[in-house]
């Protein structure tokens, strides 16, 4: 198997670890090419990540000396990719402090995850504390992405219940003035992104967990901006349920992730079935296999797997922390530099507490689009549009946005590469 090689020895700075950032940027192949003629300037990892070269030779290895399939064969060659299959779930699992492997399910995004929840909810039978019926109510929030809204008004549909939602402050926070009129005796699950795909607002956990405790509401959190960002700790969190993607965090894409307490997933219907899944089965009837396989149908993401679980190996080699502290001092750098930009309007919190490192923002003047154009015409790549989430724009009142999003291997220099980007913007359009 491959040997994941990061760089040992990192500095301490007030008990943080850090991470010479060159180090990391050397483990990224694309990371040195040219775009339009320009050094590339990668500033929208809140869409994507990119992948070390540690991931991509541990995929690679896989599929060229263990390639199998899970849980069906006695083989070596089975044996083999089972063990790695089941080793990246061991691994994903002890890298969000999860109490068992078992509570891992594998999807193939964040929003496969958030939809297995949903579709548990609508195949729930009548009297499970899973059943929604007409008057049951489901909250979420202004600043959800599509995946965390969509699959919540299906089953709303389906099933007669109500959806309601926290609104959004001027500043990018969530209102929880209303919270314990929202959060009442009728709903049944909370479910809100932990930081914001579009803002950077990271979301409080304790308040509204304690308030849906209260009322029998379960919780659920889209962690796909946090996982790859900052530490989580599903058990400090005490939530019942969240969801992540493999390729926003160094990982492949095709892999996601679904935690839930084993409890739950234990009385959880299965959403699809067919192989893997199942105890028994004959003509007449079948019953289901345990979690996490009751929701694992069919042949899973196997070399994907071992591609997330090479990222967390990555991840966990720099500390989570140092990730974290690195974003956040860059944040910080980002926002005075981009409050130096004439006519620009940035949306979430204008400080780097309480924030990730995501900023949209928009340009007086001059449409997103051509914000995009102009800056990728230089080098630097960022994302324009609604990010899939809609709601939130329209409660900015703009029709879309630019978003410029850091990681790991993000530096100061490719924020004044960002900045001198929107200078030229300036001058087409002034």
């Amino acid at each position: 198997m491959t040997t994941i090689a990061i760089p040992q020895g990192m500095p301490q700075y007030d008990g943080v670890p850090r991470f010479d950032v060159e180090k990391v940027r050397a483990d990224f192949p694309i990371l040195g090419r040219e775009v339009n003629g320009y050094p590339m300037v990668y500033l929208d990892s809140g869409n994507t990540s990119q992948k070390p070269r540690q991931v991509i030779d541990a995929m690679r290895e896989h599929i060229e000396r263990h390639n199998g399939n899970v849980a069906r064969s006695v083989h070596q060659v089975g044996t083999e990719a089972t063990e790695a299959y089941e080793g990246a779930r061991a691994k994903v699992a002890q890298f969000i402090s999860a109490s068992t492997p078992d509570e891992i399910v594998f999807t193939k995004n964040a929003t496969e995850a958030i939809n297995v929840v949903a579709y548990a909810f609508s195949n729930a039978a009548p009297g499970s504390r899973f059943a929604l019926k007409p008057g049951d109510e489901i909250v979420i929030s202004e600043m959800e992405h599509h995946s965390n809204i969509v699959p919540w008004q299906l089953l709303c549909e389906r099933t007669g219940a109500k959806l309601r939602w926290f609104s959004v402050t001027d500043a990018g926070r969530l209102d929880l003035s209303s919270l314990e009129e929202l959060v009442n005796e009728r709903t049944k699950i909370v479910s809100y992104a932990l930081v914001s795909n579009v803002l950077g607002t990271i979301n409080p956990v304790s308040a509204i967990t304690a308030r849906a405790r209260e009322v029998g509401a379960f919780v659920m959190l889209d962690a796909s901006q946090a996982v790859p960002h900052m530490p989580v700790d599903v058990t400090d969190l005490g939530v019942d349920f969240i969801a992540f993607t493999g390729h926003k965090m160094c990982g492949p894409t095709g892999i996601g992730v679904l935690w839930g307490r084993h409890e739950l997933l234990a009385e959880m219907p299965p959403v699809l079935g067919g192989g893997s899944m199942i105890e028994t089965v004959s003509m007449e009837r079948s019953t289901f296999a345990p979690p996490p396989a009751r929701f694992e149908a069919g042949t899973p993401p196997i070399t994907e797997a071992v591609g997330l679980g090479a990222a967390v190996d990555y991840l966990t080699a720099l500390d989570m922390r140092a990730v974290q502290w690195h974003e956040k001092e860059l944040t910080a750098y980002a926002l005075d530099a981009l409050a130096t930009v004439p006519g620009l309007r940035l949306f979430g919190p204008n400080v780097p507490v309480g924030r990730g490192g995501t900023l949209s923002f928009a340009l007086d003047g001059v449409h997103p689009h051509d914000v995009g154009q102009i800056l990728d015409s230089v080098g630097v790549e960022v994302r324009v549009g609604h990010h899939c989430a809609r709601p939130i724009c329209q409660r900015y009142g703009v029709p879309a946005m630019t978003r410029a999003s850091f990681y790991l291997y993000t530096t100061v220099e490719e924020v004044d590469a960002l900045v001198r980007g929107l200078e030229q913007v300036r001058k087409v359009f002034d």
